[in-house]
């Protein structure tokens, strides 16, 4: 998971509008439409991330493909948030 975590949000510049999807998820279920507004994000770019970060398990969701999709973080990236909190820190500390 750690590398995942790495690739994920320090690999590319998308990065860091996944980490932030990741810890908006972690306080509570959003679909698409609320995390771009949420985040000041076009709509496309968010359904991106969270393409990215479903097809990768991080997130899954209820209602699959209906409007008002909700987006929770899966149980792993649950269990694991601690470790992808300790690596957004670290990144954000070198900035």
């Amino acid at each position: 998971m750690k590398k995942l975590l790495w690739w994920l949000i320090a690999g590319s510049t998308g990065g860091p509008n996944r980490a932030k999807i990741i810890m908006i998820l972690h306080e509570r279920p959003y679909n698409a439409h609320q995390l771009a507004e949420k985040l000041s994000l076009n709509y496309k770019t968010v359904r991106h991330h969270l393409k990215v970060l479903e097809e990768n398990n991080v997130i899954t969701s209820s209602g699959k493909h209906k409007y008002g999709e909700l987006y929770f973080l899966s149980d792993e990236m649950d269990q694991n948030y601690d470790l992808f909190h300790d690596i957004w820190k670290g990144l954000s500390e070198k900035n």
